[in-house]
């Protein structure tokens, strides 16, 4: 039911990439639109302006990545998805945006000390990390989950 450490290891990964990719689009257009104006200008502290501004915009771009996608319909972010796990809360109901961004930023304190909140997923009983557990989420396989939803009740007088 609950999804180990591995899985969700391989979500991230994935996640990652996706992110790298927009991250290195966004550098370079803004990095080249700097470089374009500061050999222009001859000014070639202009380039650096342009890669601070694409630091600045990416910086919320990975916490909305991660809280717009596991407090969506979807419950995961793509990574999540290619492997079949999902995110939800403490009665299996998918998350509110408020607590996907408290898990979001609580990661940083999973990954402080040797990265030991992350690994905690792997020897916990309900697959819990440190941010997990202080949000009160859990990450779950999607056919797990869809095996326990009971049946719709039936309707006997359209029968």
């Amino acid at each position: 039911m609950y999804a180990g450490f591995w899985k969700r290891f391989g979500a991230y990964i994935i996640d990652c990439i996706i992110l790298t990719v927009v991250y290195y689009l966004v550098l370079f257009v803004f990095g080249l639109v700097g470089l374009g104006i500061g050999a222009a200008s001859g000014n070639d502290w202009i380039m650096g302006v342009g890669i601070l501004i694409a630091v600045i915009v990416l910086t919320p771009l990975y916490w909305l990545y991660f809280a717009l996608f596991e407090s969506s319909k979807f419950q995961a972010t793509p990574g999540k998805l290619a492997l079949g796990i999902i995110v939800v809360g403490p009665n299996q109901q998918r998350i509110s945006f408020l607590r996907a961004t408290g898990r979001f930023f609580s990661k940083i304190l999973s990954g402080m000390i040797f990265y030991i909140g992350f690994i905690m997923a792997g020897f916990t009983s309900k697959k819990q990390a440190l941010h997990d557990m202080i949000c009160e989420t859990y990450t779950l396989n999607k056919n797990a989950v869809q095996q326990q939803v009971p049946p719709p009740p039936q309707d006997f007088a359209s029968a």
